[in-house]
């Protein structure tokens, strides 16, 4: 890489780490930290939404996609515009109010109001280990693209090197940190793709007719996909917008209902089309580069063996001039910093809030969680280092982690919501059998029929665990009052306007 690259990349880096170190004075206490003091409007909680979701591992995912699959692979984030907009009608108005009327900082403390501490309890345990995988997705994210970028590094030293500048941010900056930079990170990459990646990409394989002449047929259509994978994609993903800790911050986050509702109808479309099409188009156009030799003289002269998450990475080394190159990578850095940062906040809270201050009755507002958090958060992010070492596939850890969580969490926040017979100890069996049902299948490598994934026997088993224990413990009563007005029934708290 060019020095002038190497200057742009760098000042980017120290600028990131300078907000967070920036922020490590302003925050006061975990209120601070983990929900930004609930102050938020809805372009900045938007732009983070959507720079969470997408970032880096998607980013580079579909990439891969476009490799693999050419437009088609467009469909996958389709399920994000329809389970952003979902969320925003049945989700937020619920969710937004009781958040601000008893000071919520994390998503299983929702199941606490509504269920009990056991139930809380589960549900941290599921989606901490959910969001340590998800945060190594996105350094292993960082580690392909800069190993792909720098010609003397290898994979193992980007990771640690990724690992490390995502952790020391995060732990010094907390929620508010990460929501102003994603905005620019956001920003920087939107503007990267349309300017430079896209147009440079298109041009160095010939075109549309390069494009035309090297690639099969399908790769331009739409219809490349099947019915079953368009099944998985969207039983994995559109849940995680009912489940997601990440997503549950920045509604406790927004000033107000209508903030939070206009910030995911925005985060929705920046999913689909914006970022779907950029991302797999640049895919699509590293197969072409990969057929016409573009990677040749790189060592990636093998089509056929080469990692096709790599592809995208090795377009941008290939066709960016100096100047470029370094800006252009620092835009893809960006996107996997602001999900990398956001899902390590997410972990670390549920360690923190769900799990530490239950077991040893710490108040929520108590000063020795703030800092219990930064510590927290620097033990998780050296974990999710290790993990990341361990996996290969960026897209495929990501939707593990996805799966796992969605799978035990999500049958239970729709019947805390919305179902008033719903019971502690069927959410709790429901939590357990249902994550535990596609963790099962995942590690045994059971394979269900017609390529349908394991999250699918896992909700499966989560609804029906969780409908028979309601019907059979369930005590229905007189619905009266307002939300946030407990009336006793089987829930601890169960809320009225359900």
């Amino acid at each position: 890489m060019h020095p002038i690259d190497l200057v742009v990349f760098a000042a980017y880096f120290a600028g990131m780490l300078g907000v967070g170190f920036y922020f490590f004075r302003k925050n006061k206490d975990a209120d601070d930290y983990y929900v930004g003091g609930r102050s938020m409007g809805s372009w900045h909680i938007g732009l983070s939404v959507v720079a969470t979701d997408v970032g880096g591992g998607f980013s580079i995912g579909l990439g891969g996609l476009g490799f693999i699959m050419g437009l088609a692979g467009s469909w996958m984030l389709f399920t994000g515009l329809i389970g952003a907009w979902l969320s925003a009608v049945f989700l937020i108005p619920k969710v937004n109010r009781l958040a601000h009327k008893v000071n919520l900082f994390t998503f299983p403390q929702l199941f606490e109001q509504f269920f009990d501490g056991r139930v809380a309890l589960l549900a941290g345990i599921i989606s901490a280990i959910g969001y340590l995988g998800f945060t190594s997705s996105q350094i292993l994210a960082g580690a392909k693209l800069a190993a792909a970028t720098f010609v003397d590094l290898n994979l193992n030293t980007a990771l640690i090197l990724m690992g490390v500048i995502a952790v020391v941010y995060t732990v010094a900056g907390g929620l508010k940190a990460v929501i102003y930079t994603d905005t620019v990170q956001w920003i920087l990459l939107m503007g990267g793709l349309i300017f430079i990646g896209i147009p440079l990409g298109y041009t160095s394989v010939g075109g549309y007719e390069g494009i035309r002449d090297i690639l099969p047929r399908e790769y331009l259509q739409l219809s490349n996909v099947s019915w079953v994978q368009l099944l998985n994609w969207g039983i994995t993903i559109l849940p995680i917008w009912f489940v997601g800790m990440t997503l549950y911050q920045r509604i406790y986050a927004c000033r107000d209902e209508k903030t939070a509702q206009r910030a995911w109808y925005i985060a929705g479309l920046f999913e689909y089309p914006v970022m779907a099409f950029m991302g797999v188009l640049l895919g699509l156009f590293a197969r072409v580069g990969a057929e016409q030799g573009m990677f040749d003289a790189l060592g990636y002269g093998n089509v056929d063996s080469l990692d096709a998450e790599m592809g995208l990475p090795l377009l941008l080394r290939s066709v960016l001039p100096v100047g470029l190159m370094g800006l252009m990578l620092s835009a893809y850095f960006s996107a996997i910093m602001s999900t990398a940062d956001s899902c390590l906040m997410a972990a670390s809270g549920n360690v923190v809030t769900d799990i530490f201050a239950k077991l040893f009755n710490i108040p929520d507002h108590d000063n020795r969680l703030l800092r219990l958090s930064q510590v927290v958060t620097l033990i998780i992010g050296a974990g999710a280092l290790l993990i990341a070492m361990q996996m290969q596939n960026v897209l495929e850890l990501m939707l593990l982690s996805y799966a796992f969580m969605v799978s035990g969490l999500f049958v239970p926040v729709l019947g805390a919501l919305y179902w008033k017979r719903s019971t502690p100890q069927a959410a709790f069996w429901a939590m357990l059998l249902g994550g535990g049902t596609t963790l099962l299948l995942i590690v045994t490598d059971i394979q269900l029929p017609y390529g349908l994934d394991a999250n699918v026997a896992g909700i499966t088993i989560s609804a029906l665990t969780f409908v028979l224990l309601s019907l059979l413990f369930g005590k229905p009563e007189p619905v009266n009052g307002q939300l946030g007005a407990p009336t006793k029934t089987t829930h601890d708290y169960q809320y009225t306007d359900r």
